[in-house]
């Protein structure tokens, strides 16, 4: 299995992020800028993102600032517009080293879970980055959604100026992202998940949520989405409706219905692997 390094980049207000990244042997047939949930990390899709290196892919993971390996003001983003300039800049300095290697191969975004949420509203809003789309069980409607109280209590907050306040992340049972034993036990243990946000963080979280369900008519690359039968944190119906209503001509679309919602946990985990190669071996430049 091909092994990541580990690297930092530093985003425009200073921040210093880092990443995971595999690159294939030889000239890649593509660069996958991947970004994870909100309690995840790269260190997570290890296997899924060697198998998509072994297939002739580069892909950078990149841990969401106050994520992961980013001990930094854990938990806390100032606002939504830093969340998509941070994956914004990203994804321009992969054009560039794509640009230099191998300038005539796509750059594709890929948002699972929480992740793409913030990968379809950067989608949207700077088409001109990416030549496709992936969402893998993204978090555009959730069976945890917040609810009226939680909104007014939320609003007070932000009056009160409680913005770096901690609030636990409403998902501390690892069953709810798969039925694997083992990966329960790692989910458990695992030092870098993410355990509480900041009201910051969930401003930030509630404004993008409004600008998710807006972007549909301006995602027009080719797009994929992976969905886990038995998932029970997305709202699978209205996350398909949602995806259904893209103004993206070039669309495929996946259910796995005995999977859960962590696809990377999952026993056969090489068949969506696999079909999510062959989208990507068909895909070509669009920008």
């Amino acid at each position: 299995m091909s092994e990541p390094t580990i690297e930092q980049f530093v985003t425009s207000d200073g921040y210093r992020h880092h990443c995971r990244r595999w690159v294939p042997e030889g000239r890649p047939k593509g660069f996958v800028l991947s970004l994870h949930g909100i309690q995840s990390h790269s260190g997570w899709y290890g296997y899924s993102s060697g198998k998509l290196c072994e297939a002739g892919y580069e892909v950078v993971f990149v841990d969401r600032r106050g994520s992961g390996l980013n001990q930094f003001e854990r938990g806390h983003a100032r606002h939504y517009d830093r969340l998509i300039n941070d994956v914004a800049q990203a994804l321009e300095d992969l054009r560039i080293r794509r640009n230099e290697i191998a300038p005539t191969v796509p750059v594709t975004l890929l948002g699972l879970s929480w992740g793409g949420k913030l990968a379809s509203v950067v989608a949207a809003r700077r088409q001109e980055l990416i030549d496709g789309l992936v969402l893998l069980y993204p978090g555009i409607r959730s069976h945890f959604e917040a609810s009226i109280m939680d909104n007014v209590k939320l609003s007070l907050a932000r009056e009160a100026e409680l913005f770096e306040k901690l609030i636990p992340i409403p998902l501390d049972d690892p069953v709810l992202f798969t039925g694997n034993p083992e990966s329960q036990s790692f989910i458990r243990n695992d030092n870098l998940s993410l355990r509480d946000v900041t009201v910051s963080f969930l401003l930030a979280n509630r404004e993008l949520d409004g600008l998710t369900r807006s972007a549909p008519p301006e995602i027009r690359c080719p797009a994929i989405m992976m969905l886990a039968g038995k998932d029970r944190i997305i709202d699978n119906p209205a996350t398909t409706q949602w995806y259904r209503s893209l103004a993206s001509q070039e669309r495929a679309f996946f259910e796995y219905e005995n999977a859960c919602h962590t696809l990377e946990f999952e026993s056969d985990r090489d068949q969506w692997i696999g079909d999510l190669t062959r989208w990507l071996d068909g895909l070509r430049l669009t920008t």
